[in-house]
């Protein structure tokens, strides 16, 4: 049967991620470095506010584009906290920030088209891509993953599409500093292109520094976001778009045909997640960063990411796969570099873990 499957099927790959979690389940409570999610439980008033919800027969399909109140009360939040300037119909509540990443670059590329996305890159991005029919374009972020303007610009040609930001980045991250994406929009704006800004960790930003949003300086920008990372609701699939109407528009369209509406009862738990503090959260994360940051420098080349919870220190001067093999043979499981990159020299981290096991972990990695 695998000969009835499409061409363009095929040009997906399994994703590593998924390798590693499912050898994770056969190993006996490991140090667990490679899993892209909070370790801390859904606020209770969010999900109080989901109980109620389902309790109450909110269980139904709802409006393609999302409830009402739930797309006013993100609106008036892109207004108040990123100075993007939308209202309730410039909304899209999507399945996650993942549902609006397929949307987008379905609404968006055409066969031949070029998409610039910098390297080290969230693995949908490039999947993605090739699924359209479009050519990812990589930049090169090596070694401190620090974003040039120069080099997207470099990478532009007459086919280009898109430019792809992801701040902070999974799986580096890297914060692209405010003045940096100030030289992108007047890149992006010079050549005609649109910019999809995938913000999911905006919320995990650390050393005093601010989160910057592109969209609210360039307007042909699709700017993604999400509850799954600021309030630990991986599983309940809600996140929104906002962006050129014409674009949200398409995307709603094709949300119907796909998705058909974010789940029923995380929505009505979204409208109180947005007046939920989860600053101390955030705080905790600042901490484990410290820690393994130090504790990985007594061996490694590392960078101290600005923000997300991931760190990627190199750990071979040719290929890390045998060091990751050599880790999940002492129990931690992290996922290899050459996931998220056309360089296999790294490591990813999450330190999305308690203190404890990230001082265990730590002390293995750097004695293996």
């Amino acid at each position: 049967m695998a000969g009835l499957l499409s061409e363009r099927s095929r040009l997906i790959e399994s994703s590593g991620i998924r390798r590693v979690f499912d050898l994770g389940a056969s190993l006996k409570d490991p140090v667990n470095f490679s899993i892209g999610q909070p370790d801390f439980a859904v606020p209770g008033d969010v999900r109080a506010a989901a109980i109620r919800a389902i309790e109450d027969g909110q269980n139904r399909y709802t409006p393609t584009q999302g409830i009402a109140p739930l797309r006013d009360r993100i609106a008036r939040k892109l207004r108040e906290e990123n100075q993007i300037w939308a209202d309730a119909d410039d909304v899209l509540v999507t399945s996650g920030s993942s549902g609006g990443i397929f949307l987008a670059l379905a609404a968006l590329l055409d066969p031949g088209d070029e998409v610039v996305i910098p390297d080290p890159y969230f693995v949908m991005y490039p999947q993605l891509v090739g699924f359209f029919g479009a050519r990812p374009k990589f930049v090169d972020t090596y070694p401190d993953f620090v974003l040039d303007p120069d080099r997207i610009e470099d990478a532009i040609t007459p086919q280009t599409k898109l430019i792809v930001l992801n701040s902070p980045a999974n799986p580096t991250g890297a914060v692209v500093p405010e003045d940096r994406l100030r030289r992108i929009a007047v890149i992006a704006a010079r050549h005609g292109i649109v910019i999809l800004a995938d913000e999911v960790y905006e919320k995990f930003v650390y050393d005093g520094s601010r989160h910057f949003s592109i969209g609210s300086l360039y307007p042909a920008t699709i700017t993604l976001n999400a509850l799954s990372k600021s309030h630990a609701a991986t599983g309940w699939r809600i996140g929104y778009a906002v962006g050129p109407r014409p674009i949200l528009d398409k995307m709603k369209e094709l949300q119907q045909y796909t998705f058909v509406c974010a789940p029923s009862f995380a929505q009505y738990g979204a409208l109180v997640a947005f007046d939920v503090d989860t600053s101390a959260q955030v705080r905790a994360y600042q901490r484990r960063r410290d820690l393994i940051v130090d504790g990985l420098r007594r061996r490694f080349e590392v960078w101290t990411p600005g923000g997300a919870f991931y760190v990627m220190p190199r750990v071979d001067d040719r290929d890390a796969s045998s060091f990751v093999e050599r880790a999940i043979a002492n129990n931690v499981l992290l996922i290899p570099g050459s996931v998220f990159s056309r360089q296999p020299t790294h490591i990813r981290i999450s330190y999305a873990i308690s203190e404890e096991r990230i001082l265990q972990g730590v002390d293995i990695l750097t004695r293996i």
